[in-house]
């Protein structure tokens, strides 16, 4: 199976062009996206992803590897840095933004969880990572809206690395939708709101 270099929506953010905060929220084709040193065997059910003709690309952060689909919103957001730190501080700011935006939109039961997850109440709803150069920091998430978390565990293997909270549940009793949770926004409402609130300047 062939492993694309990394060409979606938000390949631009990943170089640093000067800028101190570049955002972008939008809807991602289906494919299927490796982290940095994430490999088929142990990442992906490869008969199901070949048989479906999902396409598989490779991403320069690290993380597991995650199903996307046009019932899916990404989040992207590049910053130019001054030197390399800790990253975390960027995921706290970043997802308080995405919490106050969905609260704007009346759901009001989720939080961060775990390192970088946010979840309403112990199901996931967005997972996230970062990217980094001597010059900028690159952040990218995956919010579910309304895809069905059995397709993503039709393609996805039980990952290496979990956060405490998932208490080994697999991917379809672990991940959750705001659709699913009741939170009836279309997919455009979910995009502008977010890209408003990701727009304004983030702390450094």
């Amino acid at each position: 199976m062939e492993i694309a270099s990394y060409s979606l929506a938000d390949r631009e953010l990943l170089e640093d062009d000067g800028k101190s905060l570049r955002a972008m929220v939008w809807i991602p084709p289906t494919t299927i996206v490796l982290g940095f040193s994430g490999t088929l065997e142990k990442a992906l059910v490869v008969e199901a992803v070949q048989r479906d003709r999902i396409p598989v690309m490779r991403r320069p952060s690290g993380g597991e590897a995650v199903f996307l689909s046009p019932r899916m919103l990404c989040i992207s957001l590049s910053r130019s840095i001054s030197r390399i730190g800790s990253p975390y501080p960027f995921f706290r700011q970043v997802n308080e933004r995405i919490i106050a935006a969905l609260i704007r939109l009346g759901v009001e039961t989720v939080a961060m969880r775990g390192i970088s997850d946010l979840a309403i109440g112990e199901r996931k709803i967005l997972g996230s990572a970062i990217y980094q150069t001597r010059t900028h920091i690159f952040y990218h998430a995956v919010l579910n809206v309304k895809e069905d978390s059995r397709l993503i565990a039709r393609y996805l293997r039980y990952p290496d690395r979990t956060p405490p909270y998932r208490q080994n549940r697999p991917h379809d009793e672990f991940i959750t939708s705001l659709h699913a949770e009741g939170f009836g926004n279309g997919i455009d409402d979910y995009r502008r709101q977010l890209q408003a609130f990701l727009a304004a300047p983030i702390d450094s």
